[in-house]
């Protein structure tokens, strides 16, 4: 039965149309009937035979031109039965004509109230033309339920269109596994009514469904999770066990149609996103559109982001700059598929090699330049302080310089929430470029001589008169962690969950800011478009998550219960790391823009005797003493405090050096 029921072919198409001539006749015959008032001997004897075989006809040719028999019937919807209801009206408004013209005058003959025997017929074949679709999309169904068992049982999210059009694709996929228990809502209003056979529950319902119904999964859309009533929802089933499942929105179904594959687990990162961010997409187009850009570090999480972004404003030419020639070259094939009509370069150099590094500059003399290459980890560059100092401080000298050179219209730093009050190499190493950028663009824009050959006494007189006459406006911008970017701590709780944990968390009460790596993207493009120069912005990056809670949240999702089936382990504080991360440094504060999500920070000023030491800073990297950099690290930024870090102790040499010297003087 299953076999036969379920066979891969549709009934062949004339087999339909056949159906349907033969209920349009049955019904036209038994509308004559009511209208003659079954007089049989009477109705023989006229002209019902010629009547019915023009009917016939006629329905024959409208069926067939409407391509009522076309359709699948098991997938009927209600655009089909609108079709039928129109294909026997037409038949009902050009018999009468058919009938005058070609049969009554021709033959002169005539039937008592053929428009009443219309108006009834018309009734009866509709009806039944759509009863008989109805009967078989649900007898398939049934059938295909009850002989399903091993399909689970699973809750849609909502009672509204969406949710609707989830149910519906489910059911009509071949390769569904799902059967559709109920709905949820939290509308009082709609509670216990049905849609299509199926009744909506209360939010509050859920335990017992969980039981009754055996619910283990609930379906909802992607676009639904900036709600906080549906994120309530979602804690609900975390906590009950139940697992959440994600369709992406209806406008990004596959030729209009969901597919199953379509249907995914949630994610945190889906969890964890915030509302929408607005951006200003007409500035950012005239900012970007027509113009060549240079994208430092383009293949890592942010650098990648970023080229995706700014190749949809159509620049003139997109400039790709990274030393990591494998992901460069996935980049550059993803682009080439997506982007066909935009003109790339690809460009392989390390930023630490400035005669490298001018040969993009001079070449395609960028209008813009997004920095984002640097050292991102904390415990790596803890161990490894030289090459923190060398790629993140000197390569953004040697890049901002050039910028300089080559009078750039603006140069956009990506920093880091580590920059401030920092207590590891890597956030000082972003704080000391941050201020070299900062004295760069006040330079700049002060067109001072005296002070440039005062400060930059290492340059050429050739870079002080290019620096003179330069206009290029530097921007920073401040941001915290990103979710699923190369080394985060998701991918890797991921990994610890499906290899059976246990998920290791370094403190129980360090916390973190997460953004997801589009909106921080946003937010640097809407940032670069409205500086002005000198400005460090800072994002809005939200509540911080407590990261304990960030893997029990995960450890949920994929179904499993924190602690019983997958261990938390605590292992400490890494080399460098602090239990909560910050925006801005104790003595700054923030100036709002005209964007929401975005603050302009009144940075500390740093003096010009900071600046001047850099080239000494680097100059000390290239020798191996470790201590001897991060004591000048700790020198030019005071507020670099070490934690939990073997150089702790160099905050304390001055206590020593006193307590030396009293010994010595005793």
């Amino acid at each position: 039965m299953k076999k036969l029921f379920f066979i891969a072919r549709s009934v062949p198409r004339w087999v339909v149309l056949l159906v349907d001539l033969a209920i349009n006749g049955a019904s036209f015959s038994l509308s004559y009937f009511i209208v003659k008032q079954f007089e049989f001997h009477e109705i023989l004897r006229g002209h019902f035979f010629i009547y019915t075989a023009v009917y016939g006809m006629i329905a024959l040719l409208i069926f067939y031109l409407m391509r009522i028999h076309t359709g699948i019937i098991r997938y009927s919807n209600i655009h089909d039965m609108m079709r039928i209801f129109m294909a026997v009206l037409l038949v009902s408004l050009i018999y009468p004509v058919v009938t005058e013209f070609f049969v009554s005058r021709r033959y002169h003959i005539r039937s008592l109230n053929i428009a009443g025997v219309l108006v009834v017929n018309f009734f009866i074949a509709s009806s039944m033309l759509i009863m008989m679709r109805t009967l078989v999309r649900g007898f398939y169904f049934y059938v295909k339920r009850i002989s399903n068992t091993h399909k689970e049982n699973v809750l849609v999210y909502g009672a509204d269109t969406e949710a609707i059009l989830i149910k519906q694709a489910i059911e009509s996929s071949p390769t569904n596994k799902f059967v559709i228990a109920g709905f949820i809502e939290t509308d009082a209003s709609r509670i216990n009514s049905y849609i299509q056979q199926v009744r909506i529950y209360h939010i509050r319902a859920l335990a017992l469904l969980k039981i009754k119904k055996n619910i283990d999964k609930l379906i909802l859309m992607n676009e639904q999770l900036t709600s906080e009533d549906k994120k309530a929802v979602i804690e609900k089933c975390l906590q009950m066990g139940i697992k959440v499942l994600t369709v992406p929105p209806s406008d990004q179904w596959v030729y209009g149609k969901l597919s199953i594959r379509q249907i995914q687990e949630l994610r945190i990162e889906d969890l964890l996103q915030r509302a929408p961010i607005v951006i200003n997409d007409q500035n950012i187009c005239s900012e970007l559109s027509g113009k060549r850009i240079l994208i430092t570090g383009a293949a890592g999480s942010i650098g990648a982001e970023i080229v995706r972004q700014v190749l949809s404003y159509k620049p003139h030419t997109v400039i790709l700059c990274d030393q990591a020639e494998s992901d460069l070259h996935e980049m550059q094939l993803e682009i080439e598929e997506k982007f066909p009509d935009i003109n790339i370069r690809i460009f392989i150099a390390s930023i630490r090699d400035r005669n490298r590094m001018e040969i993009p500059f001079r070449q395609y003399h960028p209008d813009i330049v997004f920095h984002a290459a640097a050292y991102k980890h904390v415990p790596m560059m803890e161990k490894n302080p030289a090459e923190a100092i060398l790629t993140n401080v000197m390569g953004t000298k040697i890049v901002a310089d050039l910028a300089v050179f080559f009078n750039v219209h603006k140069f956009v730093m990506i920093s880091t929430d580590k920059a401030v009050n920092p207590s590891n190499v890597m956030g000082t190493s972003k704080r000391i470029a941050e201020m070299y950028v900062q004295s760069l663009s006040n330079i700049v824009q002060n067109k001072s001589a005296e002070d440039i050959v005062h400060i930059y006494n290492s340059w050429s007189r050739q870079f002080i008169f290019y620096a003179m006459h330069s206009k290029t406006k530097f921007i920073t911008t401040r941001f915290g962690n990103v979710l699923g970017s190369n080394g985060s701590v998701i991918p890797r709780f991921r990994a610890q969950i499906e290899a059976g944990g246990p998920v290791t968390v370094t403190h129980p009460l360090i916390t973190r800011f997460f953004m997801t790596i589009p909106e921080a993207v946003q937010l640097v493009l809407e940032a670069a478009t409205m500086g002005k120069g000198s400005e460090i912005f800072v994002f809005d990056m939200g509540r911080p998550v407590k990261i304990v809670d960030l893997a029990r949240k995960m450890i949920r999702l994929a179904g499993l219960v924190p602690e019983e089936d997958i261990k938390i382990q605590y292992t400490g504080l890494r080399p460098g790391e602090k239990l909560y991360e910050e925006l801005l440094n104790r003595e700054e504060k923030t100036l709002p823009t005209h964007h929401d999500k975005i603050k302009i920070a009144r940075v500390v000023p740093c003096c010009d005797q900071a600046v001047m030491e850099i080239e000494e800073l680097i100059s000390i990297s290239r020798h191996g003493d470790d201590y001897a950099l991060v004591k000048k690290m700790k020198e030019l930024v005071p507020e670099f405090k070490s934690n939990n870090s073997e150089f702790e102790e160099l905050d304390h040499v001055p206590l020593k050096e006193a307590f030396l010297q009293q010994a010595e003087a005793y």
